[in-house]
C-alpha cells in the first residue's frame, strides 16, 4: 500500500486549491500518482462547476493589459457576486486571460463562436491537403487538423501561456477557479489591439 504523506498532500494542494481531505482521497485513489491526482481533482471540479455553469453571471470585471506600449487588452470575465469579483484569485485569473490575449492572440473566444464559413473553407484545405487516402482516412485526419485549428484559434481552448507543461487550458483555468470560488465564472468577451495592425472586417 502506497504511503501518502503530509508533503504530497501539501504540494497537490498548492497546485489544485482543493481541500486537505480531497487531495488525501486523490492521492490515495491513484497510489501515489501525482499527475493522476491532478486529473482526478480537476474532474471533480469539473462536475461541480457543470452544476453552477447555467447560474447567471451579471457581475465581474473588466480587466486590460499593455505590452510595451504596442500591445493593449481588454477583458470582460463575468461572475455571480461583487463579493468574488473582488477577491485576488478573481483579479488574478482576469490579469492572466488579459495577458495570455496578449501572447496568444486569439482570433475567436470559443469554438461556437467560429463561422461555420470559416470551417467549411479550413475543410477544404486540409481535403487538398490529402490525397491517395480512403475517405474514412481522410475524415479522420481533417478532424484531427480542424481541431488543432480550434486550439490554436479559440481563446478557451488554448493552452495558457503560464502552464505550458501542464496543458492546461484557459477553460481548464476557468473550471478550476469556478470549483474554487463556488460562483459560475464566464468569459464574456475581448479585444486586442496591436500598434500597426489592420483593423479586422
Amino acid at each position: 500500500m502506497t504511503t501518502i504523506s503530509a508533503d504530497m498532500v501539501k504540494e497537490l494542494r498548492e497546485k489544485t486549491a482543493a481541500g486537505m481531505m480531497e487531495c488525501k482521497k486523490a492521492l490515495t485513489e491513484s497510489r501515489g500518482n501525482f499527475e493522476k491526482a491532478v486529473d482526478l481533482l480537476r474532474q471533480k471540479g469539473l462536475a461541480s462547476a457543470s452544476k453552477k455553469a447555467g447560474r447567471a453571471a451579471s457581475e465581474g470585471l473588466i480587466g486590460s493589459y499593455m505590452h510595451m506600449d504596442r500591445i493593449g487588452v481588454l477583458v470582460e470575465i463575468n461572475c455571480e457576486t461583487d463579493f468574488v469579483a473582488r477577491t485576488d484569485d478573481f483579479k488574478t485569473l482576469v490579469k492572466d486571460i488579459a495577458m495570455h490575449v496578449a501572447a496568444a492572440n486569439p482570433t475567436y473566444l470559443s469554438r461556437e463562436d467560429v463561422p461555420q464559413a470559416v470551417i467549411e473553407r479550413e475543410k477544404e484545405i486540409y481535403r487538398a491537403q490529402v490525397t491517395n487516402k480512403p475517405p474514412q482516412v481522410v475524415e479522420k485526419i481533417i478532424e484531427g487538423k480542424l481541431e488543432k485549428f480550434f486550439n490554436e484559434n479559440c481563446l478557451l481552448e488554448q493552452v495558457f501561456i503560464k502552464d505550458p507543461e501542464q496543458k492546461l487550458r484557459i477553460k481548464d483555468l476557468v473550471t478550476e477557479k469556478i470549483a474554487k470560488l463556488g460562483e459560475n465564472i464566464v468569459v464574456r468577451r475581448f479585444v486586442r489591439f496591436q500598434m500597426g495592425e489592420t483593423a479586422k472586417g
